[in-house]
């Protein structure tokens, strides 16, 4: 009986296995595509069949991206703004979710519906006003112009999605620690902290993805071209020649590997959810 099952199981896992390479598969063409397209001559139109490689690959369209654009420079401040905005906002986050876990009900039910409805707001609504503060803050014109919303965590959904990761945890876990004299921090250190890898995961992977590709903040708040940012970069290279295919698709590559590389780095962070359960057996 012993055997069957274990073949049993040894089936089902290579099935899983299968179905998930076949998905990985799918999902990673286009990206494969778009590698390939950027290999092509420097101003050769887009292919009309599907081309599963070029017959000479052009590995200098990489390079050459750098010398029409000052992606150099783009790529610094790029990295500047997610470097201090991916840590404040989860930082930010954190505490705001663990503040509002903290809550009594009927508290907590009122800033759960305010965070709802705030993330309900359109974007485009609050640019003028975030233009106003910038101004009054004497921010506008910088790089910090584009990362003042992480000390508002970013967006309402990043502090919901660790509030409900605090919430999580039973209450009685929380005031035994309070009875034994840990003050708020210590507690979300020892406690809130070990349940929330996950969250923590997809808060960064969303907020490097937000900050990354963000176009239209440095459009708004930023006129100095010394301080564009990447996603700039690429749009003024699309506008000096928007038909020159392989450098488009070169440039849009570089975008695209380090937000594939940073899933890739903390996916399995976020797979697996077992920190909430071996919180409870050790208590």
């Amino acid at each position: 009986m012993k055997p069957k099952m274990g073949k049993h199981v040894m089936r089902q896992r290579v099935m899983r296995h299968l179905a998930a390479g076949l998905l990985s598969l799918l999902f990673g063409l286009p990206l494969y595509w778009a590698v390939v397209a950027s290999l092509g001559p420097v101003g050769a139109p887009p292919a009309t069949t599907v081309a599963w490689w070029p017959r000479a690959a052009q590995w200098g369209n990489y390079v050459e991206i750098f010398r029409v654009v000052p992606l150099a420079r783009y790529l610094v401040n790029s990295l500047i703004v997610v470097g201090v905005a991916v840590p404040v906002t989860l930082v930010t986050a954190v505490l705001a979710g663990f503040a509002m876990a903290q809550l009594p009900d009927p508290a907590r039910r009122g800033v759960f519906i305010f965070n709802v409805v705030v993330l309900l707001v359109p974007g485009m609504a609050v640019w003028m006003f975030r233009y106003q503060v910038l101004q009054w803050l004497g921010l506008f014109d910088s790089l910090w112009s584009l990362i003042v919303p992480a000390f508002a965590a970013s967006n309402p959904l990043f502090v919901l999605l660790f509030y409900w990761t605090f919430w999580r945890v039973p209450a009685e876990i929380y005031e035994a620690a309070r009875l034994d004299g840990a003050s708020a921090l210590r507690v979300l250190w020892d406690i809130a902290r070990p349940t929330a890898y996950p969250t923590f995961a997809g808060v960064a992977i969303l907020t490097f993805v937000f900050y990354w590709s963000d176009f239209v903040s440095p459009v708004l708040y930023v006129y100095r071209p010394k301080i564009y940012t990447l996603a700039v970069g690429l749009q003024i290279l699309k506008q000096l020649d928007a038909t020159n295919w392989p450098l488009l698709m070169a440039a849009a590559v570089f975008m695209t590997v380090p937000v594939i590389g940073l899933f890739i780095v903390l996916q399995r962070f976020f797979l697996h959810d077992l920190a909430l359960g071996k919180l409870l057996e050790r208590n």
